[in-house]
């Protein structure tokens, strides 16, 4: 039996699944079908759709919308993916032009089908931006191409101004929830990239209520301080179906705050702690509030 959501975060996912404006989020969702670009928002049935959409904002899914991989706490589909589009970095910049976006979220599917994991596409899509929007600022939340430093290479080159890769839950239940992935591999990209690009802003992200312990979480914590992460973000597990892990617990405001400040204590310069916050939850405040 699924363990029943508390009533204030049953609301607080009602308010951002409505947003701030039905007319806002159509207008959005219209531009979005128009470019045929699709959306984490949509294909990872993030809560807070109906927020960013209306304010005309959302974090755009490149490299198809099916994954080769299964992570048991994702909607994203698996199965059999699509070759790329090389026109999808063009209408992709042509979107955040209309959006009038001043910080554009990226990211994918994993493509393990791709030789270097489509780092190439991810390239193309940041010179594309940098060329039709030269001021905006890019994210880019990045698969972990299968251990590849030559595609990681490829990626920083495009040089982003973020680059994010989550690591999403402790070691011990990888097995379980994240079959594919290497908590290891993704502490080792987080760190070379600090190593290739110096200068580089890196973000990861860890969600809770999988069945995680305590000292597991600080475990994580203390490990991507010491990979030079700069941003984190601390999240509540929501299963998006009875098909996907269960939650185990959630988490209430208290220990998300309690959290925040443990990693704010351990050197992170840019800490988002709270039950519906995810990887790119409000990413130009959470970026402009230390770097700017």
């Amino acid at each position: 039996m699924a363990l029943p959501a508390p009533r204030w975060l049953v609301e607080e996912v009602r308010q951002a699944k409505r947003g701030e404006g039905a007319a806002a989020v159509a207008h959005t969702s219209a531009l979005l079908e128009r470019l045929r670009l699709p959306t984490v928002c949509d294909s990872a049935r993030c809560p807070n759709r109906g927020e960013c959409f209306s304010h005309h904002t959302a974090t755009f899914l490149i490299l198809g919308e099916v994954c080769t991989r299964g992570c048991r706490f994702c909607a994203v589909k698996r199965g059999r993916p699509v070759p790329p589009e090389p026109d999808e970095p063009r209408r992709l910049a042509e979107a955040v032009a209309e959006l009038e976006l001043k910080h554009a979220v990226i990211t994918s599917v994993t493509r393990d089908d791709l030789e270097g994991g489509g780092a190439a596409h991810y390239g193309a899509v940041v010179r594309a931006l940098r060329a039709r929007c030269p001021g905006v600022k890019v994210e880019l939340l990045v698969p972990d191409f299968g251990g590849s430093a030559e595609a990681l290479s490829v990626v920083l080159e495009a040089r982003p101004d973020i680059l994010a890769h989550n690591v999403e839950t402790v070691p011990r239940l990888y097995p379980e929830v994240r079959r594919g992935a290497d908590y290891g591999r993704s502490l080792t990209l987080l760190r070379r990239a600090k190593q290739v690009a110096p200068g580089a802003v890196t973000k990861s992200g860890v969600i809770l209520g999988l069945g995680e312990r305590a000292y597991e979480v600080e475990e994580v914590l203390r490990n991507l301080a010491a990979a030079g992460c700069d941003m984190l973000t601390l999240g509540q597990y929501l299963a998006p179906s009875l098909r996907h892990a269960p939650v185990v617990r959630y988490v209430d405001r208290k220990e998300f705050a309690a959290w925040r400040d443990i990693a704010l204590g351990l050197g992170f310069k840019s800490v988002a702690a709270g039950p519906l916050v995810r990887s790119s939850y409000k990413a130009p405040v959470f970026f402009g509030e230390w770097h700017e």
